[in-house]
């Protein structure tokens, strides 16, 4: 028998090594953004698509924040989305598809969680003083409640507020006493987006004064000064912000692109962002050099009329460019036991570029 003990006892603490080598699985909880002003409305696609990936929030718009020359800081861009579930409704073209009924796509609304989002333009806190500071925070608290309660009815009421802000080292006071004002006047969870320039560098930047911040993993460069590099995502330069940052004092969530966009050029001058449907790249566009297009018919699309000739650069994230950021983030900024992954944005073409099965993919390649 004795012959024996030391074997069992080298299997008894390899079982012990193996339990703790093995990393707990990591909650995820399934989001998108819904970044669209008036007069936009879910699509019955995008409802289905919000179904079948067990989409559990959806972070809107409700306005933005920007100055006007007399009234100071104001509610601009509105959004009109609305959501009439839980015995309102008027989705009645659900009833007669066999796959697709009211009680199936109506349940993923019901359950869906709806976190109110405001962007400010960073230019409005430059010369704030804290008294409108703190009439800024009681008027977004109000409207937020408001237009809450107009567009979601029948639904618990909102336990969340999102700030979006490119705060600077100038406006950082400002911002955070916002913050902090807009804390103590809701009552609510206050999270903000938080860009990787501030992740870095925390010591000049600041740390946030939220429950938890949202780490934008996408345009890392300025689209027009780099000629050569997906200014969206990629790899290789998330990686320089990510690596030796250590572990950030806020609670992380993460937001990802599934977006694409163009820059146009005419005559060397840049002339605006459209945002293409699929079929419109294929009819107009000629490849030229990486990243690079030539227009070859005249083509209207967004508030731009191209010409035959003008020059685009188009930016898109491949799914092996977001599989390679997940991993990144796995390894230096995953550190709790549960984080919302959000997908920027809920939009009918970006739609198309991601099938349900690659979606679904990145969200469990974060809980693996």
């Amino acid at each position: 028998m004795k012959i024996f003990v030391p074997q069992f006892w080298l299997v008894f603490a390899m079982l012990l090594l193996s339990a703790a080598c093995k990393k707990t699985p990591v909650e995820i909880e399934r989001g998108f953004y819904y970044w669209k002003s008036d007069p936009y409305s879910l699509s019955d696609n995008e409802e289905i698509y919000l179904h079948e990936n067990k989409i559990q929030k959806l972070y809107v718009k409700m306005f933005e924040i920007d100055t006007d020359p007399v009234l100071g800081a104001v509610p601009v861009s509105k959004s009109s989305l609305h959501i009439w579930y839980n015995g309102k409704t008027d989705l009645t073209r659900w009833n007669n598809d066999s796959k697709y009924n009211f009680s199936t796509i109506g349940q993923t609304m019901n359950d869906l969680e709806i976190i109110p989002t405001i962007f400010i333009r960073n230019k409005i806190l430059l010369t704030a003083s804290k008294g409108s500071l703190d009439t800024l925070a009681d008027n977004i608290n109000y409207l937020i409640t408001k237009k809450y309660g107009e567009h979601f009815t029948k639904r618990n009421s909102f336990s969340e507020i999102q700030l979006d802000c490119d705060w600077t080292e100038k406006t950082r006071d400002n911002y955070f006493y916002l913050l902090k004002k807009l804390k103590a006047t809701s009552a609510k969870n206050i999270s903000c987006t938080l860009r990787l320039y501030p992740y870095k560098y925390r010591s000049k930047m600041g740390i946030p004064p939220v429950d938890r911040a949202v780490l934008m993993c996408y345009n890392l460069l300025n689209p027009l000064t780099n000629e050569d590099k997906n200014s969206i995502l990629s790899a290789e330069e998330f990686k320089k912000y990510l690596a030796g940052s250590g572990k950030y004092p806020v609670h992380l969530d993460f937001a990802l692109p599934v977006f694409s966009w163009m820059q146009a050029y005419q005559n060397n001058q840049f002339q605006g962002i459209i945002y293409p449907k699929p079929n419109e790249i294929k009819s107009n566009l000629k490849p030229i050099k990486k990243l690079w297009y030539e227009v070859t018919n005249d083509w209207e699309t967004g508030n731009l009329y191209l010409r035959a000739g003008d020059k685009v650069k188009l930016e898109d994230v491949s799914a092996t460019t977001i599989k390679e950021t997940i991993s990144l983030l796995k390894k230096y900024a995953v550190t709790g036991k549960k984080h919302s992954v959000i997908f920027f944005h809920l939009d009918q073409n970006n739609l198309t570029r991601f099938n349900n099965e690659t979606i679904n993919s990145f969200f469990t390649d974060f809980g693996d």
